[in-house]
């Protein structure tokens, strides 16, 4: 399941709208609560051809975690966002 999108930059990062990364992310939501857990975290993290994704998805939903709850829901997807940017070889366009 890797990341389908329409283009990829000159440095090689998959280019995708915030709509699309979230679209791409709820493939990995496999109870479909709406949110994103660190195994599911994981799972985005290894297909994206990520090294180290326990460690990568427990960093990220820690430090996007701000409501401390264990999950990454919609009004965190931001934080995911950057997260991605920095980990998943991906450069999300805010339009």
């Amino acid at each position: 399941m890797a990341i389908k999108t329409r283009s990829y930059s000159v440095d090689g990062k998959c280019v995708m709208t915030i709509d699309e990364f979230k679209r791409w992310l709820k493939k990995f939501d496999e109870d479909r609560d709406g949110k994103i857990r660190r195994d599911e975290l994981a799972d985005a993290v290894r297909v994206s051809g990520g090294r180290f994704a326990r460690r990568k998805s427990k960093r990220g939903i820690r430090s996007m975690d701000d409501k401390g709850n264990g999950f990454v829901d919609e009004i965190e997807i931001k934080n995911l966002a950057e997260f991605a940017e920095k980990h998943l070889n991906v450069r999300i366009l805010h339009l």
